[in-house]
């Protein structure tokens, strides 16, 4: 039985060019997602940045750039450990660096730990792969000795209330050394400042005895005031009392001398001996109280007194 030779041939041509079919395909055709970007070299030599969308490119002179970049990564949220990634696709999204804790010397001879995070994004992807080596690791030596340098500038009370200064003053300094990098660093925040345990020791004694001065301040103040409050209070009743006394008095001195005017109205003449009489009548009951066997002298005339009492019934006989 005889077989043709050329079906069986020409089905493996057939395989083999399908297969370098796709392999050209595999390397020539590339599909960027967005907010990524791929650096293209041609014969090893910069050619073009890929951005997002399908491109083709010669397969076999054209390579995509391959970066090796190394960074620490929190695990566990306890240890940091250095992870190594092989990228061909740039992100070009803000990423966070989360570095580990940094053991730095504050002005005053103080050695304390300072956790930071630092917020970074490509804007250059060509100066991010040719113009520096490994760039995460890069931008974490350069955070590291930038915050050295900004931390042993000031003193231990200084940097643990200022915060933000020290924040404020990373993010110029680093994004004006990393703008060659093309990197902008957004933010850069400070996570954990923590002091030796002898000075957190320490402040924490000075904040409880400056809380309990306060304390005694207010109520020093607080009790000096309701004093004062009180004194016034007082002042102002006792003028008003005065002021009270003084218009009754008064009162009581125009009652009585209209009194006396309708009484010298009313007697036509001096008003004296009714007075003394009334006066006389008014005292009897009170000398009078208590003493029933007992002799009371008036020390007074009797014909005077009958005067008196003879000018009193007058005054009634001219009020009817």
């Amino acid at each position: 039985m005889e077989f043709s030779f050329f079906p069986i041939g020409f089905g493996i041509f057939f395989i083999v060019a399908l297969f370098f079919l796709v392999i050209f395909l595999l390397n020539s055709v590339y599909l960027i997602r967005q907010a990524e970007v791929m650096i293209i070299e041609r014969l090893g030599r910069f050619d073009k940045i890929l951005t997002p969308g399908i491109h083709i490119v010669i397969p076999f002179m054209d390579r995509a750039r391959q970066v090796v970049w190394s960074q620490f990564r929190e695990v566990d949220g306890k240890r940091h450990y250095r992870f190594t990634s092989v990228l061909s696709r740039i992100d070009l999204r803000e990423s966070v660096y989360d570095f580990p804790r940094q053991n730095v010397i504050t002005k005053d001879n103080v050695t304390m730990e300072i956790n930071a995070l630092l917020y970074y994004q490509i804007t250059d992807p060509k100066a991010a792969i040719y113009e520096v080596t490994n760039l995460p690791e890069a931008i974490e030596k350069l955070t590291q000795t930038t915050l050295r340098n900004v931390i042993g500038s000031m003193d231990l009370d200084e940097t643990l209330v200022s915060r933000d200064r020290i924040n404020g003053k990373l993010r110029i300094i680093l994004d004006d050394a990393t703008d060659k990098w093309g990197v902008k660093i957004n933010r850069v925040e400070l996570q954990e400042v923590n002091p030796p345990a002898d000075i957190r020791i320490a402040m924490e004694k000075q904040m409880r005895a400056e809380r309990d001065k306060r304390a005694s301040i207010l109520e020093a103040e607080g009790k000096k005031r309701a004093a004062i409050l009180e004194a016034e209070g007082l002042q102002e009743a006792a003028v008003l009392e005065a002021k009270g006394e003084a218009e009754a008095r008064l009162i009581r001195q125009e009652a009585e001398a209209r009194t006396i005017d309708m009484i010298r109205l009313a007697a036509q003449g001096d008003p004296l001996p009714y007075l003394i009489a009334l006066q006389y009548i008014k005292t009897l009951p009170e000398l009078m109280k208590g003493k029933e066997d007992k002799l009371i002298v008036v020390p007074y005339e009797a014909s005077a007194f009958a005067g008196s009492l003879a000018s009193i019934k007058k005054i009634f006989d001219n009020v009817k």
